[in-house]
């Protein structure tokens, strides 16, 4: 499993600079220049992909296997994937109820999708991917709002006035305090709200009864017959 050991480290590895260090990406940015800096990013992180696919395909050519769950549990998985597709593109969906409550539903979705497969994987390949997988979208989501929580502090410290004159006929939860002052969230848009859950959900139907065949080798329906 060295080839999928390498990708982990390589493609969670550069997505986690803000949890390891939140300055760290600005710095390189500002010494190499923001081009240079994201197409190393994105090789790097095409590269890791790239290994820890590869890496995962030739493990699951000799399974390990490190425990086994009951059928249920699988089917349960089939479900968190749903939410987890729903969570992931509601990252892109402006003004969506889920963008709009959850602050992070990407890292939420993976999260998700990661704990789902845990169900229905009991390798030693699968446990160390979605394992690693699980515990990045943990501890990338506990940065995530420890940031939150730095940047409405340093808004109320900076601007006590004007974040409480934008308050005053909003609840707190409609209001996003920034380092610049207080951001009111946009409404939210059943619309985008019901946008995101069709994509979501057709893209989920897509994996399940075909693409994650085609593309992993496995029919997720027949695993939980």
């Amino acid at each position: 499993m060295t080839w999928l050991i390498a990708g982990l480290l390589i493609f969670l590895g550069v997505h986690s600079l803000r949890i390891f260090d939140e300055g760290l990406r600005s710095r390189l940015m500002h010494r190499w220049g923001e081009a240079p800096f994201k197409t190393a990013y994105s090789l790097l992180s095409v590269l890791g992909f790239g290994l820890l696919i590869y890496g995962y395909g030739q493990a699951r050519l000799q399974p390990i296997p490190i425990y086994d769950l009951p059928t249920g549990l699988r089917h349960a998985s089939i479900l968190l994937v749903w939410f987890s597709m729903v969570l992931l593109i509601a990252a892109y969906v402006p003004g969506n109820w889920f963008k709009q409550r959850l602050r992070h539903p990407m890292v939420l979705g993976v999260k998700l999708w990661a704990f789902a497969h845990l169900l229905s994987n009991g390798t030693a390949a699968d446990l160390l991917l979605f394992g690693s997988f699980l515990l990045w979208a943990i501890a990338s989501f506990r940065a995530a709002r420890q940031r939150d929580k730095a940047a409405a502090e340093q808004a109320l410290v900076a601007s006590p006035d004007a974040v409480a004159a934008a308050m005053p006929f909003s609840k707190p939860a409609d209001s996003v305090p920034t380092l610049t002052g207080t951001r009111i969230a946009s409404p939210v848009k059943a619309s985008a709200t019901a946008i995101t859950v069709v994509l979501g959900s057709l893209i989920w139907a897509g994996f399940l009864f075909d693409w994650h065949a085609s593309l992993i080798g496995v029919q997720p329906m027949v695993m939980t017959r």
